[in-house]
């Protein structure tokens, strides 16, 4: 697909540190970034579409992507481990969690549901989608951590309500301000990882964790699970409290509330 830029006027002063690459359409704005990171775009390239006509969610899952939300991904060269990389959607979860808080009214309950997905009230207002690659010492090559933002709309997901910043607030949101603020938000706790180390960007995901404590159903491919919510590990896998008295750390599955 033939992808244009918009006009100079639609395009946001992003803040130093990064490079915009802005589009009008894409089929995905993770897979472009991928390609970009894979020709060697700098730490700091953000791929922004207006639309996407093929956008992926967690395992392949189509994200319906009307023009007026946000799609966004950018390219990261963090120097740490491969296997440390996955914190980033921790930093990822956070930082949308606090663009959020600052577009909607002051009260409403915002929640971090594991893996990767924002609440606003109960109800789906964003989600996340980090890819990664290492080189030969499994160090990280490139991550790609996508941001997709229900700013004018909320499509439909199945099983789950979901809602929009516009909805929230009443009035219609600019999706140029929200792109900028979750940039900002995301400068500000990847440099606290990278200086502090995972806990406090792991003790910020707790504080607006949605079911902390409680009963949940986790879905893997082979099995579902029932046991209660005790928190993450250090790599921001789930840690399920079971009826027998142990504990399993899952790493990848779909989370329901009883």
């Amino acid at each position: 697909m033939t992808m244009h830029a918009p006009l100079p006027s639609q395009m946001p002063p992003v803040p130093k540190g990064y490079a915009l690459v802005a589009l009008e359409s894409v089929p995905s704005t993770n897979d472009e970034a991928v390609r970009l990171a894979g020709e060697g775009a700098a730490d700091g390239t953000v791929v922004w579409a207006q639309s996407q006509s093929a956008g992926r969610g967690r395992r392949g899952r189509q994200w319906v992507s009307p023009q007026g939300n946000l799609y966004c991904s950018v390219v990261m060269r963090p120097d740490v481990p491969l296997a440390h990389a996955a914190a980033l959607s921790l930093v990822a979860a956070v930082a949308v969690g606090d663009t959020v808080a600052g577009f909607v009214p002051a009260g409403r309950r915002i929640e971090h549901k594991w893996p990767n997905d924002v609440l606003v009230g109960g109800a789906k207002i964003a989600g996340i989608l980090l890819e990664a690659s290492g080189d030969r010492r499994q160090q990280v090559d490139w991550v790609v951590l996508g941001c997709g933002v229900n700013v004018a709309a909320h499509p439909e997901v199945e099983g789950q309500a979901a809602t929009d910043l516009a909805a929230e607030r009443g009035v219609p949101v600019s999706v140029g301000p929200v792109l900028v603020a979750l940039l900002e938000n995301l400068r500000h706790w990847r440099a606290r990882w990278e200086t502090a180390g995972v806990e406090p960007v792991r003790e910020a995901w707790l504080a607006r964790a949605r079911g902390l404590g409680e009963d949940i159903f986790v879905r893997l491919p082979r099995e579902d699970i029932r046991g209660r919510f005790e928190g993450l590990d250090a790599a921001g896998a789930l840690r399920l409290g079971l009826a027998d008295g142990t504990e399993r750390t899952i790493s990848a599955g779909d989370v329901f509330f009883p």
